[in-house]
């Protein structure tokens, strides 16, 4: 179990070929992709998996965005840098913000719910408190 709570982590990458379109520009669909591997990997940093096997709770999206600001091409390498914005009961947010060097990219938010995936429909709870502990909103 990690001694800190986690609020906050960077990934760095590099553009892949499947990445790009025919002019070897970054689709724009990946930047979601970019900010949910590094909120993935926010997760394991805190001794955590967002999708462990067998698990009765999920963490679906429930409000996703982007604002474009450059482009990313072919075998660039960027970083991507996820924070928590907020922890409420049921719900956790996310600030992402993608850079090429000193060069701002794309900036992005996220919104998950915590639900029980055993009930039909899924139905929000609040997010289990051993879960919770692991995380605290980050410094602005």
């Amino acid at each position: 179990m990690p001694t800190s709570r986690c609020s906050q982590y960077r990934l760095r990458r590099r553009v892949h070929f499947y990445e790009v379109d025919s002019a070897g520009i970054v689709h724009f669909s990946w930047y979601f992709r970019y900010m949910e591997e590094a909120e993935h990997a926010l997760w394991r940093e805190a001794g955590l998996s967002i999708a462990p096997s067998g698990a009765e709770i999920g963490f679906p999206r429930v409000a996703a965005a982007f604002d474009y600001r450059q482009v990313l091409r072919f075998e660039e390498e960027f970083e991507v840098a996820i924070a928590i914005t907020a922890i409420e009961p049921k719900t956790m947010s996310y600030a992402c913000r993608i850079t090429r060097g000193a060069t701002p990219i794309a900036t992005g938010t996220l919104r998950i719910a915590c639900v029980n995936k055993l009930a039909r429909p899924w139905k929000m709870i609040a997010i289990p408190s051993d879960i919770a502990a692991r995380f605290e909103v980050a410094e602005a």
